[in-house]
């Protein structure tokens, strides 16, 4: 929809008109609603951004900065259609990201099940038997028979904890401070920090190419591109960067101090657009390139998690059944 308004407002449509097609054209009743009061408060004079500003949900802090400053140089048609060209580019993106982690998630939910299956009621059976034997237990076996009890016993306060730990969470990653914690932990990953710092490379370098090659200013595409970030952590470090170049720095000199997000390399070729004349072009080619580099680091941590999550569901269900099957053989020593 937001492509369509960018469409209709080239062809010369009123921006209250074009409310209006989006308002009739929406499908389902949320959208049509929210569409309606946008379109209401245009009427009454607020900016498109204020209005958009009022459904954080529906709309991102990024696209409303950028039709902000679309508003305010005049090219609102032109922003609207690169809202919509990122927005399709990220959701592909993403899609790729959670497409390549769904084997390995399936892989950990059915060795906790397996693990879960194991304690609650495969080991209580042995427990019975190991009672008449008479003899002390191995360390092993009771180790595994006390994870058993606490399962058996604590599974539900446990199951509370593990709900009442992400609804947590969650509340603490809403505030700024808390979304840098977990940006610092996730950037601190040996695997994930790397894949991290590309993905918000990406949005960055296409962020920023497309909003200058739409006429924005490039102080305000910095401002607009530091959002898209996603990652407080890197946002904070590139808010020094803005400041540089709005005292005159060059755009490469001034992404230059980050480097955790920005290498030698990546600096030298914004620097040789920047002075070429070509930096919108050249942003958008760096950041094709990073996301083919970045598919190809996925693939590959994508078959070491495999191999890892195999590998420990593999050596936990081993080290469960070897507990269980001690005292076996303790037995039978006895017997011989």
């Amino acid at each position: 929809m937001v492509r369509q308004m960018g469409n209709l407002l080239t062809a010369g449509v009123s921006l209250s008109r074009a409310l209006t097609v989006l308002e009739r054209e929406a499908r389902q009743p949320a959208a049509k609603a929210i569409w309606a009061e946008v379109k209401s408060r245009v009427s009454d004079g607020e900016s498109l951004a204020s209005a958009m500003s009022r459904y954080p949900k529906t709309f991102p802090r990024v696209s409303i900065a950028m039709v902000q400053a679309g508003e305010a140089g005049g090219f609102l048609p032109a922003v609207l259609r690169q809202i919509a060209e990122l927005m399709t580019r990220e959701r592909e993106l993403r899609s790729r990201v959670s497409s390549a982690m769904i084997y390995p998630a399936v892989l950990a939910v059915v060795a906790a099940g397996v693990v879960t299956f194991l304690l609650s009621w495969f080991i209580p059976r042995f427990s019975e038997i190991f009672d008449d034997f008479g003899r002390e237990l191995p360390l092993l076996t009771r180790i595994v028979q006390g994870a058993s009890d606490g399962v058996r016993g604590y599974g539900v306060f446990i199951a509370i904890a593990l709900v009442l730990g992400v609804i947590a969470g969650k509340r603490a990653v809403a505030s700024a401070e808390g979304r840098r914690v977990r940006d610092r932990l996730l950037a601190a990953a040996p695997a994930v920090g790397p894949v991290i710092r590309q993905f918000a490379q990406i949005r960055f370098l296409r962020m920023l190419g497309r909003l200058i090659g739409a006429g924005v200013p490039l102080l305000t595409a910095l401002r607009v591109a530091r959002q898209a970030v996603g990652n407080q952590l890197l946002a904070d470090t590139l808010e020094d960067a803005v400041e540089r170049v709005s005292d005159g720095e060059p755009l490469a000199k001034s992404l230059g101090i980050c480097a955790s997000l920005f290498p030698g390399d990546v600096v030298e070729m914004i620097g040789v657009a920047e002075e070429s004349g070509r930096l919108e072009t050249e942003l958008v080619r760096m950041a094709d390139e990073a996301e083919g580099e970045l598919d190809r680091k996925l693939r590959s941590l994508v078959a070491f998690a495999e191999v890892g999550v195999l590998f420990a569901m593999s050596a936990l269900i081993g080290v469960i059944v070897v507990g269980m099957l001690l005292p076996v053989f303790d037995l039978w020593e006895a017997v011989r």
